[in-house]
């Protein structure tokens, strides 16, 4: 899907949908509570159906209705299993140390860009503790054996969600482990959502030693939980804000342990060119790479982890800059951009729909139309953006 969206600026109120994160974490634990569940989720999307649809296949029962999820714990797990994953690494990246916990024998399939995206070291990590893991084609991996008791160890500076996976997977072991992060730890934010999550569910993973200690644990049911606002997509309606438009964006919780609050900062500080490490705030950068664009520059570092996202991050944000007028290049370790104005053009989006969102608000601030290609990809964090854009006095 094409769309060509003529230059205005947004006005209204707007309400936060559900944090994607938290709702990947809320689902995983009631699957394994001690009771039924209600997870209030007004809007859902294409991740997070993935993710429940996949713990139905390992025996949960989930039934969506027009505002929740309800879910009935698994009771008998089945001896193999086919996940779908879709394009969502937060559940294949989850998943894979579950079904490794429980031992079953469950092949995953993978869309898009997913079979790309790395799995190492979580992989070695796996193995080494007693699973084995195949590729039998190039989208789809098997996990066989179960994993067993003891001590873990993963580099923390790949992906904080191998470090979420574990963490799952340890709590449903039996017996004793812990947990020992080594390197740089990255998206720190997303780890303490899942320890919340966890403890939401009465389960405790002490910190000692540098290491996260965790015994099989028995999974308590809140009853009815509601999945916070989410941070990362309503950073994009606070950034078009920032660029002029006259909005209030509601449901977003200032406590909330998503690194992705911390958009408010760094839009106050982008009056003046600035430097931004995205170290725990990856998601942001497409919109705060946007905003940059159009105000006084930035340059943002230590964001090599955004080239193994849905696209190659740094490359389609520079090319969505570049390509309505802006002026950004791909630097060693992040972006480099420059102060200026927007014109318009063409942008693709590249299957990724934070590349979409950002060049969306990008076109409030254009002199001339701007077209989407492949606009469609809003979907995967966000199918009703569109609607909303409309809502606000988008013209598309």
């Amino acid at each position: 899907m094409d769309i060509t969206i003529h230059p205005r600026k947004l006005k209204g109120t707007i309400k936060a949908i559900p944090s994607k994160s938290q709702a990947h974490r809320l689902l995983l634990c009631a699957a394994f509570a001690d009771g039924p569940t209600t997870l209030l989720c007004p809007q859902t999307n294409r991740d997070i159906q993935a993710t429940a649809e996949c713990l139905q296949a390992l025996g949960a029962g989930i039934i969506r209705t027009d505002d929740s999820y309800r879910i009935t714990p698994i009771q008998a797990l089945p001896e193999q299993a086919t996940l779908n994953c879709c394009e969502s690494g937060s559940t294949l990246r989850f998943l894979l140390p579950i079904v490794g916990a429980l031992g079953v024998d469950a092949t995953f399939t993978m869309e898009g860009r997913l079979p790309q995206r790395p799995l190492s070291p979580l992989w070695e990590e796996m193995e080494r503790m007693g699973c084995r893991l195949t590729r039998p084609t190039g989208d789809t991996i098997r996990c066989q054996g179960k994993l067993q008791p003891g001590s873990y160890c993963i580099d923390g500076s790949v992906s904080s969600q191998f470090v979420t996976g574990l963490l799952f997977a340890l709590s449903l072991i039996d017996g004793n482990s812990r947990l020992q992060l080594t390197g740089k730890v990255e998206s720190l934010p997303y780890i303490e959502m899942t320890l919340r999550a966890l403890s939401m569910f009465g389960v405790d993973a002490r910190q000692q030693d540098g290491c996260y200690h965790l015994a099989q644990a028995r999974f308590s049911t809140p009853g009815t939980i509601e999945v916070e606002g989410d941070w990362s997509n309503g950073a994009f309606w606070l950034a078009a804000s920032a660029l002029g438009s006259e909005l209030v964006v509601s449901g977003l919780n200032e406590n909330s342990p998503q690194g992705d609050r911390a958009v408010t900062h760094w839009l106050s500080e982008l009056t003046a060119p600035c430097t931004i490490d995205a170290s725990d705030i990856p998601d942001l950068v497409p919109i705060l790479a946007v905003v940059a664009g159009a105000k006084q520059g930035a340059t943002f570092i230590n964001a090599q982890r955004l080239r193994i996202k849905e696209s190659d991050r740094l490359q389609t944000v520079a090319d969505l800059i570049n390509g309505i007028g802006g002026k950004a290049a791909v630097t060693a370790d992040g972006l480099a951009v420059q102060g200026g104005e927007y014109i318009g053009g063409t942008v693709n989006a590249a299957g990724d729909h934070r590349i979409a969102m950002a060049a969306a608000i990008a076109a409030t601030v254009c002199t001339q139309p701007l077209t989407i290609v492949g606009a469609e990809a809003v979907c995967k964090s966000y199918p009703a953006f569109w609607a909303d854009y409309v809502t606000l006095g988008g013209v598309v």
